[in-house]
Order: structure tokens, then C-alpha cells, then sequence
């Protein structure tokens, strides 16, 4: 597995953020690094396997990847996204308490997946343009102290956004409707009531998803859909009729046709382990 070292991402010892801007972002194996980051999706979609578990990226994500996770990047669009790297939580020069505003571990669930509505996602971009201007003499304390100041606006404005979602902006119930499509996708939708479910119009539905994910929401849904059945049929004994109802397909000949459209092998190809690294 790859490893990634501080050494070659931040420019000194005393730097305590680093950003790393992948425009865009390629498939890219599995790895883990000795510093943490935080992972924020401009635009596009793609596939984060984070710990074993796939994650559908769109507009508006953000990932927080501790120094021991394993994670790579896979089936990417237009993904365009920033990482922002920084040593540990404890390991700033002015700053204290930074984990409290960072996702936490509960009895082995790690909430590492969150997401940021489009005005945010705007200030958030405003941040890291500070955060990549360079300062005075490098490592100067004044200069150092700047930077994590900047680092931990950009937590409160992660964190109050994250809290803000649903309290009455569309932006908010979009996010909120994802979500919901990413713990329900494999139930029969209708677009209509889940528009209706979470308070938007179908044509602001329908716009807002093509905005923030660059699919159309049918698109989208079959894609969260594929991407399950891959994990399935690399992690699990289920056959392949199986895996096509448990993801929401009603036709398993169906289910292999746009597999194969997708990832350009069939179901059977990856479970009899011809699979090769998505791009």
C-alpha cells in the first residue's frame, strides 16, 4: 500500500497546513499518510473507499481522513477537489481543542463524511485561498499563527454549516435529500414525492442535483446503485441476481447491461476477479 510522508507535502517543520489542490482529481490506489486531512469536493463525482466502505462524492463533500485510514479514489468525473493537510490535531503551535470541532469516533462509528451546502462551499474556497497565499518569512510565529487561525475558521464553517442543513434553504434540504438517497437508494423512488419530501420544487430538484453532482438525478441514483453492487461483488458471496435486487435493480440482465456500460467489465468478470483499478 502507498504511504504518503509529511516530509514531502509541507514545506517546513513548523508549517501547520498544507494545501494540496487536485484539479481534478484521478483514480488513485489505495493509500494512508502520517498527517490528517480534510477532504473538500468542488465539483464532479466519483468513488472514495474509505476503510473498506464507498462513499458517492458530488459538489458540497467533505471527508475528514485521519493518519490511520486507508482510502483511495476511484471512477472519477470532473472530480476537482482540495485537500487541506494539517500535522494532527494536537499538533498546533497556537491552537488547542481542535478535535472538538472535528468528527467523532462513537463505539467504532466514525462520522467521516459530511456535506456543505453551495454558499458555504464558497467561503470555504475564500479560506483556502488565504490559507494558499504565502506568508512572510516562513515559519515566522506571526505567520504560523495566522495560518492556524485561518485552519479553524475553516472548522467553525464546516461544522455550522453541516449543523445549518435543513433549517429552511433549499440548499440544505438538497443536502439532506442526498443523504437520504445515499441510505435509501435502493428503493423504488419517485422524484416527485421526494421533491415534495423535502420541500423543493421537481424542477429545483432536478437543477440542484445536475448542479452539485453534474448527473441527472435518475443518473445519479443508478450510479450510487452500481457502486454498491461493485463493493458487493468484491466483499461478499451474495450471486449476482442477488446483489442486483438488494441494490434496487428489478432485472438482473438489466442490472448487468448498465454494469457493464459503467465500469466496461461485467458482474461475473469482477466477481471471477478480472477486475482491474475503475478509472
Amino acid at each position: 500500500m502507498t504511504v504518503l510522508h509529511s516530509s514531502d507535502f509541507f514545506s517546513s517543520g513548523r508549517v501547520p497546513v498544507a494545501i494540496e489542490p487536485r484539479i481534478p482529481q484521478s483514480a488513485f490506489p489505495e493509500h494512508h499518510h502520517d498527517f490528517y486531512e480534510i477532504v473538500i469536493v468542488e465539483q464532479g463525482t466519483g468513488t472514495h473507499i474509505f476503510n473498506g466502505q464507498p462513499y458517492t462524492l458530488s459538489g458540497g463533500s467533505v471527508c475528514f481522513v485521519r493518519d490511520h485510514d486507508r482510502h483511495l479514489f476511484e471512477h472519477t468525473e470532473n472530480l476537482c477537489l482540495t485537500n487541506v493537510l494539517y500535522r494532527a490535531p494536537d499538533a498546533f503551535n497556537f491552537l488547542s481543542g481542535v478535535e472538538q470541532l472535528l468528527p467523532q469516533e462513537r463505539d467504532g462509528y466514525y462520522p467521516s463524511h459530511w456535506r456543505v451546502n453551495p454558499d458555504a462551499l464558497k467561503q470555504v474556497r475564500q479560506l483556502i485561498a488565504s490559507l494558499e497565499r504565502p506568508g512572510g518569512e516562513e515559519g515566522e510565529a506571526h505567520d504560523v499563527a495566522s495560518r492556524e487561525i485561518l485552519f479553524m475558521q475553516l472548522l467553525v464553517l464546516l461544522r455550522q454549516s453541516c449543523r445549518s442543513d435543513g433549517d429552511g434553504e433549499s440548499p440544505g434540504h438538497l443536502n439532506q435529500l442526498l443523504s437520504w438517497l445515499e441510505a435509501h437508494f435502493a428503493e423504488e423512488i419517485c422524484w416527485e414525492a421526494l421533491a415534495d419530501r423535502f420541500t423543493l420544487s421537481l424542477r429545483t430538484l432536478h437543477r440542484q442535483i445536475k448542479q452539485r453532482t453534474g448527473l441527472t438525478p435518475q443518473r445519479y441514483l443508478t450510479r450510487l446503485r452500481l457502486m454498491r453492487a461493485l463493493h458487493l461483488l468484491r466483499h461478499s458471496e451474495e450471486s449476482v441476481t442477488g446483489i442486483a435486487f438488494q441494490c434496487g435493480f428489478g432485472d438482473s440482465n438489466h442490472f448487468s447491461t448498465l454494469f457493464k456500460r459503467e465500469f466496461h467489465w461485467s458482474p461475473r468478470d469482477v466477481r471471477q476477479g478480472r477486475d482491474v483499478q475503475l478509472q
